[in-house]
């Protein structure tokens, strides 16, 4: 079984669900979930965990994104974007300058009101299902956050956009605000998105291209293991350490110890305490009884002592020892 994170290029006409079905057959595991929707039409950047990555997807789910879009002013569909059917059109006689005040005013906290056409649930029921059966409910606004927004290009009516955005924003929503405060109407003509934390789409590979690389046995060189999808030092359990840890129990830093991979003359890796040759940490500073490891960060990724990643420690300043944040145990 595979286990990390993907860089997956979802192309237009795929829905995400049909990208996590397409790699399940790819790679021949179940365990596979994607970490956040893109519409059909979108193409760009789709991070999709495997195995024991799938415990990142929240984290992964609330990072901020950035995309590239294709305002079309003049035209309002039920979709909000150019799929839908259009329920009204206007002449549109705004110009580049108002075009690009207009789209500055949306920077900062925003609400908005999430389109009929989405797969947010009201009363158990999806409201893209409702929208289908020709209903409307009504639907609360959420505070979404624009981190910015800039104006590429203008060649009316149509305009090119880079948003990067909160979690829950919809891009098409904003399109369709943006056109309905300049009087004229819009919708989204185009949706590319670009970046989801660390993941760009020059990265991205293609559901092909990721079978090619399977055929050649190729798949780990652009698969991200767990562990590097964290920062912090790398903290190996002592023997005697091991049990506690991998039943997710808090531990004292003496049954830790730094390392860094190095390569031995044969070849392979081996553990090396950074600061004392190989020693288990002392656990403490002069006064502060803080371990050597708070120095550098609050949180340390956990190995057993067979070099095996098992999860996140943080440190617990009051009780003065590591405690599990997040593990990832389990089939391997």
């Amino acid at each position: 079984m595979y286990h990390g994170v993907i860089n997956v290029y979802k192309e237009p006409g795929f829905t995400s669900h049909d990208v996590v079905a397409k790699l399940r057959g790819i790679l021949r595991q179940k365990k596979i979930g994607h970490t956040g929707t893109l519409d059909p039409a979108a193409e760009g950047v789709l991070p999709v965990c495997l195995g024991q990555g799938t415990r990142l997807a929240d984290m992964l789910t609330d990072k901020t994104k950035t995309y590239e879009a294709i305002l079309l002013l003049g035209r309002e569909t039920d979709t909000q974007d150019t799929t839908g059917q259009v329920l009204r059109e206007y002449p549109v006689k705004v110009t580049e300058e108002e075009v690009r005040r207009v789209a500055a005013s949306f920077v900062g906290e925003y609400h908005q009101i999430p389109p009929m056409y989405s797969a947010l649930k009201v009363d158990g029921k999806k409201l893209y299902e409702l929208a289908r059966a020709g209903r409307e409910v009504e639907r609360q606004a959420r505070r979404v956050q624009i981190l910015s927004l800039s104006v590429d290009w203008v060649d009316l009516p149509r305009a090119g956009l880079t948003v990067t955005c909160s979690k829950g924003t919809y891009i098409r929503t904003l399109c369709h605000d943006l056109g309905r405060l300049l009087g004229c109407g819009g919708c989204m003509e185009h949706l590319k998105r670009t970046r989801v934390e660390r993941f760009s789409w020059e990265d991205g590979h293609t559901l092909s291209q990721i079978e090619a690389l399977r055929d050649a046995g190729r798949l780990e060189e652009i698969l991200i293991p767990v562990e590097e999808m964290f920062d912090g030092p790398k903290v190996m359990a002592s023997p005697e350490g091991d049990k506690l840890v991998m039943n997710g129990n808090p531990v004292k830093a003496e049954l830790f110890r730094e390392f860094s991979w190095e390569m031995a003359e044969g070849g392979e890796p081996f553990a090396r305490n950074q600061e004392s040759g190989g020693e288990p940490f002392a656990g403490t500073q002069e006064e502060a009884g803080q371990p050597r490891m708070q120095a550098a960060a609050r949180t340390v990724r956990v190995y057993s002592s067979d070099k095996d990643f098992l999860g996140i420690y943080e440190y617990d300043q009051g009780k003065r020892w590591w405690k599990p944040k997040k593990m990832f145990l389990g089939e391997r």
